[in-house]
């Protein structure tokens, strides 16, 4: 059994290791990371074989405040600019054409980046120490629930992460917007911590990925899973989703476990009669994107098979979190992992 890693705040213990090629977790404003030079193809690969993740899936390269895109990127049009100007520090990545600072295998084999500023503090600093890109997924095994904890990442990744950096929960708790902007054009690829809202106020409205958009971290149909099955349902639909789940594990003792807003929760008094573990969110959708990936771990830890899951409305914030219970719920096999 592997030992578990170091872990605190040293900001320079964490700048050398990624100097030296060593892998080190640290906190984003969304979820945690595992970080790497994002200029060394033998550093980024180490990140692949720890999380056990296929190294055709690009990945997000973390930059300092005031970073020039130039260099990690090329051909960066004026929206891009505009974009950065607005939302970094902050949950937003962008996809551009690739420049010659990135490694190869960062980008999964293909010619365009993800590029992002963290707003996290520690994270800030880090970047800042290192002076380089930190390419990163977020912490955890492949298929696993992301981290937004050191606890979830040492859980997680055990010795083969060099050092954590401890910086807190995640504020945000879901990972980033990703916008491309590498074909002329805005395209959603993933909603996220930065709500759609705010991104077309800038950029007009944002187009559907098509057949030909790039590759992107954490936009499979199966993603973001606990070891339970989650159903994703309405919120309307909640009382019969939980009677078809209660039925369906009733041969094997199942256990069953609903996931929605504190006050959905106390509008369902028949649920307290039920053999189901009420798990409440916060009833504000910060609140909710902010808990829901901890909550997911808690049920499994708790031992839980099945997981109903109320979807919020779609606007704002409620686009990501619903994004991330419909993925958790999809077919499996799981998908990989997700990303900062």
């Amino acid at each position: 059994m592997s030992q578990g890693p170091g872990r605190g705040a040293d900001v320079a213990r964490g700048a050398a290791l990624l100097a030296a090629g060593r892998l080190v977790a640290f906190p984003t404003e969304t979820v945690y990371g595992l970080g790497a030079d994002a200029s060394r193809d033998d550093a980024v690969g180490r990140i692949f074989d720890v999380k056990g993740r296929p190294r055709a899936h690009p990945l997000i390269v973390h930059l300092a405040p005031g970073a020039a895109l130039e260099g990690w990127a090329a051909d960066v049009p004026d929206l891009a600019h505009r974009l950065a100007a607005a939302a970094w520090p902050g949950p937003l990545t962008l996809i551009l054409r690739r420049g010659p600072r990135a490694a190869a295998a960062a980008t999964g084999g293909a010619d365009t980046i993800g590029l992002r500023v963290p707003a996290h503090p520690l994270a800030q600093a880090l970047l800042a120490a290192f002076g380089g890109g930190v390419a990163a997924p977020s912490a955890n095994r492949f298929g696993a629930v992301s981290p937004t904890t050191a606890d979830h990442v040492a859980a997680d990744l055990g010795g083969d992460v060099d050092y954590i950096l401890d910086g807190g929960p995640c504020a945000v708790g879901v990972e980033s917007t990703i916008v491309d902007l590498s074909r002329g054009r805005p395209v959603l690829l993933r909603p996220g911590g930065l709500p759609r809202e705010a991104i077309e106020a800038i950029a007009g409205p944002l187009e559907v990925a098509d057949a030909r958009a790039p590759a992107a971290p954490g936009t499979l149909a199966s993603h973001y899973a606990p070891r339970a099955e989650v159903i994703a349902v309405d919120l309307d639909g909640v009382p019969a989703a939980v009677a078809g789940a209660l039925a369906a594990v009733a041969a094997r003792r199942g256990a069953v476990a609903v996931l929605a807003p504190a006050g959905a929760l106390a509008g369902w008094p028949e649920l307290s009669q039920l053999p189901v573990l009420a798990c409440p969110l916060p009833d504000d959708i910060a609140g909710m994107a902010r808990e829901l990936y901890g909550a997911l771990r808690d049920l499994d830890a708790r031992g839980v098979d099945v997981v109903i899951a109320a979807l919020p409305p779609a606007a704002g914030l409620g686009e990501a979190v619903g994004d991330r219970l419909r993925r958790a719920a999809g077919p499996r096999p799981r998908g990989e992992s997700a990303e900062p």
